[in-house]
């Protein structure tokens, strides 16, 4: 209790020296493009998820990369508003970004930060991952402690001691400057329930528990353990852990579309994303439309034109029919190249289309819906990468 109080003492202290005046964010114009971020969702995905977790285990709110495209500082106020209290980022910059908003708990950068900003870790009450042993050695250097978890390599060979080096493992412990909060790994195929992949995660997971075992036989009294991404707790959800890192599934969305898991909770997409239509016009049966004529019209056709592009987000290879978007309840096809800051479709069996009308492109539009796995799958990517590359200039509406 003491610990927390002192941790909780010194997050206080960094917010006073650096949000004094916690920053406004911009007011919000609906008239080009924007995402609606449904806050209800959110919150509905956080309790089916925290019914999830064993006793004992907390939610750690993955809110990297702008909140996978939701807004990372909205994000992270409503989950505070709502009692989430640790969060994880991918930099040091994204970690600033949320304290200098006023975002309290405990912040967790997940990736390498260069021990000359240890001061910067300090300043802003951030937590750094060790990345190997070597870069424990130089965040030691410090004259000041810092709050570290340890990263484990068990199998995906990307960040992480190697799970074999029990000795430099150990050494970390020792370092007088590093004060261990954590030590964690990551399931690289717990998304798949094929028997090979499966086969896979139980071999990282006899890697990760027996180095546990290993460093309580020497004496290591053991910190906070977390293993478990979204698919982790989907397919893993009887390991036994202080946090479960939620990115994707907090969002309401699976990375692609049928994915099958042990346990399928009730989430909600966050996300919509939607545009208007700023042009309408008749294009003759022959006649091209867009960037390197890429489409001709067959017939005679009534095409609108959308504020929204590939600077947006919308991938590129969505074009010439591979993508649709929904207008007044119904399904309207991308026809042409998709631009830099506009987009055509196809609006000629659909009626009374005007001017400044809404079009959705992830979301619900009547009794239709267009997906983010069906936008993703029919981009050849996942969710993950479509969410998280929805341009900065898109405005974003809390609901």
């Amino acid at each position: 209790m003491k610990e927390k109080r002192e941790y909780s003492m010194a997050i206080a202290s960094a917010l006073r020296r650096k949000t004094k005046k916690v920053p406004v964010l911009e007011q919000v114009h609906m008239d080009r493009a924007w995402a609606e971020i449904h806050l209800t969702n959110l919150d509905h995905n956080v309790k089916v998820l925290c019914d999830m977790l064993p006793n004992g285990c907390e939610l750690m709110v993955v809110v990297k990369a702008n909140a996978y495209g939701h807004g990372d500082v909205e994000v992270a106020r409503y989950l505070n508003r709502i009692g989430v209290s640790s969060f994880a980022v991918a930099t040091i910059e994204e970690g600033i970004r949320l304290r200098t908003y006023g975002i309290k708990g405990s912040i967790l950068i997940l990736g390498y930060t260069d021990p000359q900003r240890v001061p910067e870790l300090i300043r802003y009450c951030l937590s750094q991952t060790v990345v190997d042993y070597k870069h424990a050695k130089q965040l030691n250097a410090s004259d000041q402690q810092i709050s570290v978890h340890i990263k484990i390599d068990t199998g995906m060979h990307r960040l992480g001691e190697c799970c074999n080096n029990a000795v430099e493992i150990e050494s970390i412990f020792q370092c007088h400057n590093l004060k261990v909060c954590g030590i964690y790994t990551h399931l690289c195929v717990a998304d798949s329930t094929q028997e090979d992949d499966v086969a896979f995660t139980k071999e990282q997971l006899n890697h990760f528990y027996t180095l546990l075992e290993q460093l309580k036989q020497h004496q290591i009294s053991l910190p906070k353990i977390h293993i478990q991404s979204s698919y982790g707790i989907l397919n893993y959800p009887e390991l036994q852990c202080s946090y479960v890192r939620i990115g994707i599934a907090l969002y309401g969305v699976f990375s692609t579309p049928g994915n099958k898991t042990k346990i399928q909770p009730e989430l909600r997409p966050v996300l919509s994303l939607k545009t208007r239509v700023v042009l309408i016009r008749q294009i003759a049966a022959g006649e091209s439309v867009g960037y390197g004529r890429a489409f001709y019209a067959s017939r005679n056709i009534r095409i609108a034109v959308l504020s929204i592009g590939y600077a947006d987000g919308v991938p590129r290879s969505l074009s010439c029919v591979r993508g649709k978007v929904l207008i007044h309840g119904c399904r309207a096809p991308i026809i042409g190249r998709i631009c830099m800051d506009q987009l055509m479709i196809d609006i000629t069996d659909i009626h009374d289309v005007k001017r400044g009308d809404i079009a959705t492109l992830i979301g619900e539009d009547g009794s239709e819906v267009i997906t983010a796995e069906e936008v993703a799958a029919a981009s050849e990517t996942i969710t993950n990468e479509l969410l998280s590359r929805l341009g900065n200039r898109l405005e974003k509406v809390y609901l």
